[in-house]
């Protein structure tokens, strides 16, 4: 059996994504019930953007599996500079049972799946977020009762991890993904297609519009995401000012009105109130954004579960 990695979210077949979304459930039931690293097992967990919730989320969910979380600091570590990323990940694959990363370029990542000779995890990188896409499917089906069929419009960043995972995490869950974002923000073509692709045969579709009501209409689901993402800092004054081509779609009351009535909105946070979100829609009935938040621990947990199952059937 081939080792497994979960770098992007079409790393999972759609049903692999189903039985990782129906263990997430299982273990928020039940918390302590799984414990796949009981040793305990360590996982290393680095960082080289910064944090909140992924390390949270990832050092509860460890310790939730009986295991225990291995943080290292990315900028002490200097992985890829100090020393290669190929001697890193033969270095940690030596002394954990998994590798989680939150970095940059998603071909540092990959880079370290191709060395470790244990599951690696993409905790954030600039091209997806997958991890982050698993929770929000949760939190959907948690507030909806399943997936298959829904409409989720994002509005924002259309190139951004977010967006991008969206499309290609959503199309394995059969969702209708519309993406609302300016033309000259359209998601990387090539996952464009290989989105369009899954949706195919899972009974879903991907649609990327320019008009934020084109991408909310309707919709049961509305998201958004900051549209100053981590190492676009230097482009803030040009994103967030008067003239910003995101402004027409920050999510406001008018906006979440044009979505169905029984709407949820999402947000992975942090979150800039007054820019691409109106507090009277993160902070209103409509918002999920703290179970949605909560939901990276369960859904995290899952991943980590699945692969370490799968591990351990690869080297029997």
């Amino acid at each position: 059996m081939t080792l497994r990695h979960f770098l992007r979210d079409d790393d999972l077949t759609a049903a692999e994504q189903h039985e990782i979304l129906t263990r997430a459930k299982a273990i928020k039931a039940a918390p302590f019930r799984d414990r796949s690293l009981a040793g305990p097992e360590v996982v290393a967990v680095l960082f080289d953007k910064q944090t909140l919730r992924t390390q949270v989320s990832f050092t509860a969910a460890i310790a939730h599996l009986g295991g225990f979380p291995m943080v290292i600091d990315g900028k002490l570590a200097q992985v890829g500079v100090r020393e290669s990323i190929a001697d890193t990940a033969r270095v940690l694959g030596r002394e954990a049972v998994a590798i989680v990363w939150r970095t940059y370029g998603q071909e540092r990542i990959e880079e370290m799946a191709s060395y470790a000779n244990v599951p690696v995890i993409n905790a954030l990188t600039d091209e997806f977020h997958p991890c982050q896409v698993l929770a929000d499917l949760l939190t959907i089906n948690e507030h909806k009762g399943r997936l298959a069929g829904l409409t989720f419009g994002y509005v924002g960043d259309g190139a951004n991890n977010m967006a991008q995972s969206y499309l290609l995490g959503g199309a394995l869950a059969g969702l209708h993904v519309r993406i609302g974002t300016p033309a000259e923000y359209q998601p990387n073509p090539d996952y464009l297609e290989r989105a369009a692709q899954i949706a195919a045969e899972q009974g879903g579709s991907v649609t990327v519009v320019d008009n934020p009501v084109d991408a909310v209409a309707g919709a049961d689901v509305v998201a958004t995401d900051t549209w100053v993402s981590m190492g676009k800092e230097k482009e803030s004054d040009s994103r967030k000012g008067s003239s910003s081509p995101f402004a027409r779609f920050a999510v406001t009351a008018d906006l979440m009105a044009q979505a169905a009535p029984d709407a949820i909105f999402l947000h992975c946070l942090p979150a800039y109130r007054g820019f691409e979100v109106d507090a009277e829609v993160i902070d209103g009935p409509q918002s999920v954004v703290w179970d949605e938040s909560e939901n990276r621990l369960h859904a995290q947990a899952a991943v980590l579960s699945w692969l370490r199952e799968q591990h351990r059937a690869s080297t029997r």
